[in-house]
This record gives structure tokens, sequence and C-alpha cells, in this order.
């Protein structure tokens, strides 16, 4: 049974965890194109776990959870890339037990970090898996804009799909124009006339 929300410190959490929107994904420095932050990552991480988990039959929530609060230590040590951690280091673990402190969330939060770094359960490999679709997902879409360093790209995210859901969902992205959505999804009278034919 989890213990009793401190409100005030669970407060200062909620802003910390705020930060996110202001600590930008650091590989599009090395991409050349494109931006997005922690916390647009994480939520499109979140939605692509609940449907790895819809396919594969895994628990949802706990996949949903173990993608949600993935990053949640990146608003104490930022994000760092694989050339980055090529030369610095940080204490993951640390950082969301500090940022958890006092607030109450830690029994329910710190055993979700613990099972996604020991990646042992379905859901963790998931979690894994939804971390990098997203990241293929916006690849895909730098790929579609002319970016010819994001083909490159593709071919080591792909590389680290560990769950054959995963895979297969990788496979639909790699063949889908990610404009088709909206631009080829509507009728083209829609386009011409731009206003919504009932």
């Amino acid at each position: 049974m989890s213990e009793k929300l401190n409100l005030a410190k669970t407060v200062d959490f909620l802003h910390e965890v705020g930060m996110l929107k202001k600590t930008p994904r650091s590989g599009f420095q090395f991409l050349g194109s494109g931006s997005e932050n922690v916390a647009e990552h994480s939520f499109r991480t979140a939605v692509i776990g609940f449907i790895l988990a819809k396919i594969s039959g895994a628990n949802r929530e706990k996949t949903v959870y173990l993608c949600l609060f993935h990053d949640v230590h990146e608003s104490r040590v930022g994000d760092m890339n694989y050339v980055n951690r090529l030369y610095n280091s940080t204490d993951d673990r640390s950082a969301l037990a500090d940022a958890l402190k006092d607030t109450g969330l830690a029994p329910d939060i710190m055993p979700l970090h613990d099972e996604l770094a020991e990646a042992g359960t379905l859901e963790a490999l998931l979690a894994e898996d939804a971390d990098q679709l997203e990241l293929i997902l916006t690849l895909k879409e730098q790929e579609d804009l002319g970016n010819k360093y994001a083909t490159k790209w593709l071919e080591c995210a792909l590389a680290r799909l560990k769950t054959e859901p995963g895979r297969r969902l990788a496979e639909e992205i790699v063949k889908s124009d990610h404009t088709n959505w909206w631009f080829a999804g509507q009728d083209k009278c829609w386009w011409v006339e731009r206003r919504n034919k009932k």
C-alpha cells in the first residue's frame, strides 16, 4: 500500500515534471533537423506502449506507466544522446529518488524505474520498444522531409527493437508517409474548398 501523499512536496514534483517541457531531446543537434522536448517524447511513448501492450496481451496499465515515467529523471540530469553518454554518466535512479523524496509517490514510481532498468518483464521490453518507436516515428517524419541522415538513424533504431509487436509496428511505420493521416485521408474537396463537407 502506498504511503500518504505530501501534497506540498507533490506539487513541487509536478513543477519539476513541467521542466520536461523545457528539456530538449539532444539528439536533434546531431540529426540536423527537427526538435522535440522530453515531455512530447514521453507522451507519444506512453500511447505507443498502450498499443504494444494491446497487441501483445501484456498488462496495458503497467506498460503505460513504465513509458510515462521512463524519462522523468531527465528533469534533473537532462537528455543525453548516445555521443554524450560516451563521455558523461548520470545516476538516473538517484535523480528520480531525489525528485520523489517526501512526496509519498516513491513506492509507486521507483519500482517502475527498476523494472525498466532490469528489462526482465514483457511490459519493460515493450516500454523500451515504445521509446524506440517514438524515435522511429520522428525519424520517419524527418526522412520524409528530406533529411538523408534520418535514414541512417532509422537503421540503428530498428536494430534496437526487442519484441515482435515492436518490430511489426516498426515495419508499418517505415512503409508509411507521415502526412497520410491528414492529407490523403481527406476528401479532395476539403483541400480545394477549405471547409468541412458533411
